[in-house]
């Protein structure tokens, strides 16, 4: 969660945030394998020391930055905290979720992913439980609130989860994720997003 922006932030809370802004950077040029800690001390402005004070391992600063850009985009807990509105919490959600997975870091990392995933399995594994599985796992959780209201009724709350979101990967993450052309798709995302919204929400009203 981030601070309230009238809040000033500690110097240590400074250096986190240098240090985790360094690290996205850094892995997203030049993949998990090949950034070293050093390194995103030396992009952070900060000693290595202060990197490990605050993120044990680099595979504590890859999970922080992953989880870092689903708060970003406002997918977190607060966003799916009220049941009594699914609605325009599915659609806020499926708006936020389907701008984050099209977004350049997200597509630059989950390549090298993919890239990467027979020599360095652990780093697709490490990416898959701080962003997919999480985000599956919040929407999940939220689906079951909204069915104890009795207006839904979401039978396999977890697989009710996994198809909204691969719905709203679209056309459009398929052929960024290849290198194809897409900017003819993006005017039109925002339209198939909220189609994908309403039309999960009536597959599942009761």
């Amino acid at each position: 969660m981030t601070q309230p922006s009238d809040i000033p932030l500690s110097r240590s809370e400074q250096k986190k945030q240098q240090v985790l802004v360094a690290a996205i950077d850094l892995f997203c040029r030049q993949g998990f394998p090949h950034t070293s800690m050093d390194e995103v001390a030396k992009l952070a402005g900060v000693s290595k020391q202060t990197v490990y004070s605050h993120y044990g391992s680099k595979d504590e600063l890859f999970v922080a930055a992953i989880e870092s850009k689903c708060v970003g985009h406002n997918l977190n807990d607060d966003l799916l905290s009220d049941p009594s509105q699914p609605e325009a919490t599915i659609t806020e959600f499926a708006l936020q979720f389907g701008e984050m997975i099209v977004s350049p870091e997200a597509i630059t990392v989950f390549k090298a992913c993919v890239a990467q995933s027979e020599s360095h399995p652990e780093v697709s594994r490490l990416f898959f439980e701080a962003g997919p599985k999480h985000i599956v796992g919040l929407m999940a959780d939220y689906l079951v609130a909204v069915e104890a209201l009795g207006r839904y009724r979401f039978t396999q709350p977890h697989h009710c989860a996994v198809r909204l979101c691969l719905m709203l990967f679209g056309e459009l993450k398929l052929r960024l994720e290849l290198g194809l052309e897409a900017d003819n798709l993006v005017g039109e995302r925002e339209q198939y997003i909220r189609g994908c919204a309403e039309m999960f929400l009536k597959a599942y009203r009761v």
